[in-house]
């Protein structure tokens, strides 16, 4: 029974947890803003807790980054069209990145927090490599594409959190105006083949 107890007390933390910090990102003005201290006040429960369940302040981040990506995840790993794996990749490309930029606007403080935290490579980071490696895959399926991994990483690089901060906040791009500026650059990338005078061998 104790240990039942303790299972489900560790659940409804993880769970308070997630909420609060869900929260204050979508409160705050500035990402380092959000402490491990300010989460366990806003959550109730003590710094210890938020530690041992979670690691760290990246550990968190990416709890709760994966927590609200599922319902994209689910998407694409299994859904129909043009997020899931029936899509023609020509029609599947665009709809990943559009998906990503989506994300990323509405989790902007989120995103920026977690792509300046932890690793000291942030394409080392799990996130972006499970982005990256889809995107990869797909662009294989393109009959003459030949730079499928480079390709993805220019693509993706369009999809930056500080990017999108940076265009949202002090450019004031338009949400729509940036996802119609993306599908245009995709569009683009996706349409030209390689440079003239030389081959896929070079």
């Amino acid at each position: 029974m104790p240990e039942r107890r303790s299972r489900k007390d560790a659940a409804r933390n993880r769970k308070a947890v997630l909420e609060a910090a869900d929260t204050l990102f979508a409160r705050c003005e500035s990402p380092e803003d959000v402490t491990m201290a300010a989460v366990a006040a806003a959550a109730g429960v003590g710094k210890g807790t938020l530690f041992r369940a979670f690691g760290d302040r990246a550990g968190l981040l990416r709890a709760l980054y994966e927590a609200r990506l599922e319902p994209i995840r689910e998407a694409v790993e299994t859904g129909p069209p043009p997020l899931g794996p029936t899509t023609p990749p020509r029609d599947r490309v665009p709809a990943l990145l559009d998906a990503v930029l989506c994300f990323k606007l509405d989790n902007r403080r989120l995103a920026l927090a977690l792509e300046e935290t932890g690793s000291s490579s942030p394409y080392r980071a799990e996130h972006y490599e499970r982005w990256h490696s889809l995107l990869r895959a797909v662009l294989e399926q393109i009959p003459g594409r030949t730079d499928s991994d480079f390709t993805a990483h220019a693509l993706l690089a369009a999809t930056r959190a500080d990017l999108v901060e940076h265009l949202t906040g002090e450019e004031h791009v338009p949400r729509e105006r940036m996802r119609a500026q993306l599908a245009d650059f995709v569009t683009g990338v996706l349409a030209s083949g390689p440079p003239q005078g030389r081959t896929a061998e070079e």
